[in-house]
């Protein structure tokens, strides 16, 4: 049992950091198996760039510290985050794994909005990961997953993941809502009907009366009260899609497709596109506390379009 705030943020960071190192290793193993004769099978495997950034402290201001460490405290910046991107990839048309850790005080409309955050006066500290997902394929489906802490004067965890196909198959859905159940399942603290049901919710795009995708699971305000359990089921979440994912995505490497599939696929782009951009919390939580507006919108496809 770690009783330390400050140990258990240390932890949660560090967690997420070694999680986006594992999927972006992945990842690019993933681009090196892309089969001969398969379009851009001729480029070389993509690869990921990252870049540092910084949040600016409350008053504007830009400066050293501790980037991107466990812990507040130290530097005159709010701390900042990684992106990791790759562009242009055999399989990957782009995809970000994005970490950060930021801190400072929520502006006097938004801290009504965020549990414990009235109690703490504004003061808040945020770490998590952040993935998406556009692939070249359209047989191969889109994916985003995210998982966080949050600490005000409360503290919690939330996350999901969902599944964004262009067309959807059957045992894709089957196997990863099978897969997210069982993770779900061996942890007392985690609600699989609830999460699935909050996921189809929350993924809803409403001016279109249409779901974003087939859907997966969404939590957030986890706080059991046992912060061991509730920490070792987010690492299992982040784990589940190190597993289920990849392997749905090598399930369709060698399927061929055509210029239809294509402009299909980037017309479930746009409508992704205006799902993030309405509707997402995590975007306006990014923006609204002075997030990289490049690492926020890393969401959005590299190429889309609208009927």
């Amino acid at each position: 049992m770690t009783n330390s705030l400050s140990d258990r943020k240390t932890l949660a960071a560090d967690w997420f950091r070694t999680l986006r190192d594992d999927i972006c290793a992945e990842f690019e193993t993933i681009e090196t198996e892309l089969p001969a004769g398969q379009p851009h099978a001729d480029l070389a495997p993509g690869r990921f760039e990252r870049k540092e950034w910084q949040r600016p402290n409350d008053g504007g201001d830009q400066g050293g510290g501790n980037q991107g460490g466990g812990n507040q405290g130290g530097g005159a910046h709010g701390g900042g985050g990684v992106m990791s991107v790759m562009r242009g990839g055999r399989v990957f048309e782009k995809v970000g794994v994005n970490i950060s850790t930021v801190h400072g005080t929520f502006s006097e409309q938004f801290r009504k909005e965020i549990p414990g955050a009235a109690e703490s006066g504004g003061a808040f500290w945020a770490a998590g990961v952040s993935l998406v997902a556009h692939m070249r394929s359209p047989k191969i489906p889109a994916i985003h997953m995210n998982t966080r802490m949050i600490v005000t004067s409360k503290s919690w965890f939330g996350g999901g993941t969902d599944l964004n196909p262009m067309v959807e198959v059957p045992q894709d859905t089957a196997d990863f809502h099978a897969a997210l159940k069982a993770t779900c399942d061996a942890h007392p603290c985690a609600d699989y009907p609830r999460y699935k049901e909050w996921c189809d919710e929350y993924f809803f795009i409403k001016h279109r009366n249409q779901a974003r995708g087939v859907g997966g699971i969404f939590f957030d305000y986890l706080d059991s009260g046992d912060w061991t359990a509730d920490f070792a089921f987010v690492q299992d979440v982040g784990r589940c899609f190190l597993d289920i994912y990849p392997t749905l995505v090598r399930r369709h490497l060698s399927e061929s497709w055509t210029a239809e599939d294509r402009d299909w696929q980037l017309e479930k782009r746009g409508l992704y596109a205006e799902f993030n951009l309405v509707y997402d919390r995590g975007t306006r939580f990014g923006l609204m506390t002075g997030g990289n507006p490049e690492a926020v919108l890393m969401s959005l496809p590299p190429e889309a379009k609208w009927p």
